[in-house]
């Protein structure tokens, strides 16, 4: 079958949805299909089905493949921004949702958002990892790492406001990987490394270099306000570092409702807390790396790939 995979995360990107995209069209060429990955899809591009990322980005390309094709499989894969912001008032994103034959959704509490009569048509597709590196946290101090680009919609500097309130003795150390995608955000980072010499901000770095941080890290922190399911925390699964997460449902959604390692949104005192009790309180690390070990089979590239070729079958319907 000829796949068209769309996403708004073109060639040479480091977002998370490009990072998706290539990994979901190689499992699918893996399966026999041919699939191609582009920005935008026009009517004279050959395809049998459609996998969108992002419905209100993507919308153009949605619109133009369910007008050329009103028969073929259309399927939507919901980012965070789609989830938790766009489909409720944008009106492209809307659209988008009427015209897909099925939704992937990155973990199982995105379907809430929709109504009722269109949960029905949710896949949940966990991603997954096959990174072969394993938790080797550095031996001196205690690292905390945050990987996403710097945005509003991460709470980017919410784990430097913690690092703030910690006292300057207790050896913690802060990295921070990603591209400012907020100049603000971006002045306010160089400035903290000015004066704080346990904060690195490091840029944009490869996704291997990003591993490498990630894996000789203490705890990851994943300080979102919105998420749709962060492809790192599955690294974070894979590999066996702790995560230290905002209490969202993109967040829930993977890590599940019991998990030990929330705070609450956007506070910065209680994100330091829980810094602290990571570093002081070896029975409450033990938890934490206990989950870890608990929830990694659920980000097997197997799984994914299973779940991924559910999402596009579409069984008794010609695609032709």
């Amino acid at each position: 079958m000829r796949i068209a995979l769309v996403t708004p995360a073109g060639a040479g990107s480091r977002a998370g949805n490009r990072h998706t995209a290539l990994r979901w069209a190689a499992m699918l060429r893996a399966a026999g299909h041919r699939v191609t990955v582009g920005t935008v899809w026009r009517p004279q591009d050959p395809a049998h089905l459609m996998l969108a990322l992002h419905a209100r980005r993507s919308h153009a390309s949605i619109k133009a493949f369910a007008q050329a094709h009103p028969g073929r499989p259309l399927v939507l894969a919901l980012t965070g921004t789609d989830v938790y912001r766009d489909i409720r008032n944008s009106r492209e994103a809307q659209e988008s949702l009427q015209l897909a034959d099925r939704f992937i959704t990155l973990q199982r509490l995105a379907a809430r958002e929709m109504a009722p009569v269109l949960r029905r048509k949710v896949t949940v597709v966990v991603q997954s990892s096959s990174t072969q590196r394993r938790h080797r946290p550095v031996a001196r101090g205690f690292r905390a790492t945050v990987i996403g680009h710097l945005r509003e919609e991460k709470d980017s500097l919410r784990s430097l406001a913690a690092l703030q309130l910690l006292p300057e003795r207790a050896g913690f150390q802060l990295i921070q990987l990603g591209e400012a995608l907020d100049a603000a955000l971006a002045r306010q980072a160089k400035a903290a490394m000015r004066r704080d010499a346990r904060y690195r901000w490091l840029g944009s770095v490869p996704h291997a270099t990003a591993l490498r941080w990630l894996a000789s890290s203490h705890v990851l922190v994943v300080s979102s306000r919105m998420e749709g399911g962060a492809n790192v925390v599955s690294e974070a699964l894979r590999i066996g570092v702790p995560v230290l997460a905002s209490r969202i449902p993109g967040n829930v959604g993977l890590l599940g409702a019991g998990y030990p390692g929330y705070y609450p949104t956007g506070d910065e005192a209680a994100l330091a807390a829980l810094l602290t009790r990571a570093q002081a309180d070896p029975g409450f690390y033990r938890r934490l790396l206990h989950w870890m070990r608990k929830l990694r089979p659920m980000v097997a590239p197997r799984n994914e790939a299973a779940a991924l070729r559910a999402a596009i079958s579409f069984p008794g319907r010609a695609a032709a």
